[in-house]
């Protein structure tokens, strides 16, 4: 028996992955004879990290309603980060997705961010992307060509909630799960933070900055960006405790003024330590459209940082911190409004995320 990143059906991540990981997955014809259909639920997906959920796609279990603040709960239903991850010897694929609510798009972000799927597959290179499904009700469809046999990552939406996504691949083809990474990575990496976490505005949902940073330390990740939201509330640190990750990243400074961090970074990062007391935890800082740096709160952070590893170097061995003076660059050209990254901005806050991810996964343990 192998270990896996595969979660099929949602089972837990790291779950051992049995010979299915090398079989056929297996479909449902349609009317037609031409197609076989597999449902979401029943393919790998990464970015699900909890089963007990109201909606499949939810990111936040159905009891977590009763304990965050009701604009994480509402936020929670959409599918940000989630992807569907797979192998086929098909040249083609459709996908067939339907959201959850009609708002497509927002004034600041397009309806293929808020509201669409992308498809990249696994080159010698790297993950490419090859195509992105664009929303126009809240039913749609893409057929994408592919080059069989490599592997596919579809993302879902990242700010509307997935009600149901379905692939399809020509009759005589077959669908399975993908092998391992080859560098063993099974772990997700959790990022919780705030809208530009969650992936405001990325034109697309592959180049929100954590999809970005994922692909490039070539690690599964779990989204829980909540725009407007990411507050370091205990009843957050409980749950994502929960999840066994390979870094937890705590990039909360854009929603939170001197006061908050003062009062609620150390409480959280402590109470998160106690729980996972072996799990790299990433600090990261904020900055504003000129990426001028430290701000007064990533100064708070900061001292807290050295506060933590000057206390205990050995319990504290596994903070890291990453400042924020490249994360937007330094021409003014890295957002949509100010604040929120275009796809400039995204590429090069998820090369400064991917870039600190790697170091910290492929460091020898302290």
């Amino acid at each position: 028996m192998k270990q896996g990143w595969v979660s099929i059906g949602g089972m837990i991540w790291a779950a051992a992955v049995l010979s299915v990981q090398a079989a056929d997955l297996q479909g449902r014809e349609d009317a037609s004879g031409q197609t076989i259909w597999f449902d979401g639920p029943a393919l790998p997906i990464e970015g699900r990290a909890f089963q007990d959920t109201d909606v499949y796609y939810d990111r936040l279990p159905a009891r977590a309603r009763a304990t965050v603040p009701s604009s994480v709960w509402g936020l929670s239903r959409h599918s940000a980060g989630m992807a569907l991850r797979f192998v086929t010897d098909a040249n083609r694929v459709t996908v067939r997705w339907a959201v959850r609510n009609a708002a497509l798009a927002m004034p600041h972000m397009p309806a293929t961010g808020v509201s669409g799927v992308d498809l990249y597959q696994r080159t010698p290179g790297g993950w490419r992307f090859v195509k992105n499904g664009r929303p126009s009700a809240v039913t749609n469809t893409v057929e994408i060509a592919i080059t069989p046999n490599a592997e596919c990552l579809v993302y879902l939406p990242l700010y509307n909630g997935t009600a149901r996504v379905e692939v399809g691949i020509p009759k005589g083809r077959a669908l399975r799960a993908p092998p391992p990474r080859a560098n063993g990575q099974t772990r997700p990496v959790v990022f919780y933070g705030t809208s530009i976490t969650h992936g405001g505005c990325a034109s697309r949902p592959g180049m929100a900055f954590t999809a970005i940073a994922g692909r490039l330390a070539d690690a599964p990740v779990v989204n829980l960006g909540f725009s407007g939201s990411g507050k370091m509330e205990l009843a957050l640190c409980d749950l994502i405790a929960e999840i066994d990750a390979s870094v937890y990243v705590l990039d909360c400074l854009w929603n939170m003024n001197d006061d908050l961090v003062r009062e609620r970074a150390e409480p959280f990062i402590r109470a998160l330590r106690d729980k996972r007391p072996a799990t790299p935890i990433l600090l990261a800082e904020d900055c504003n459209v000129f990426g001028r740096a430290p701000t007064s709160k990533a100064a708070i952070l900061r001292a807290l940082y050295e506060k933590l590893k000057a206390e205990d170097g050995a319990k504290w061995a596994e903070l890291h911190y990453l400042e924020a003076r490249e994360m937007l660059g330094h021409d003014g050209e890295g957002t949509v409004d100010g604040c929120h990254p275009n796809d400039l901005g995204m590429m090069r806050q998820g090369t400064l995320f991917g870039q600190a991810l790697h170091r910290i996964l492929t460091r020898p343990v302290q």
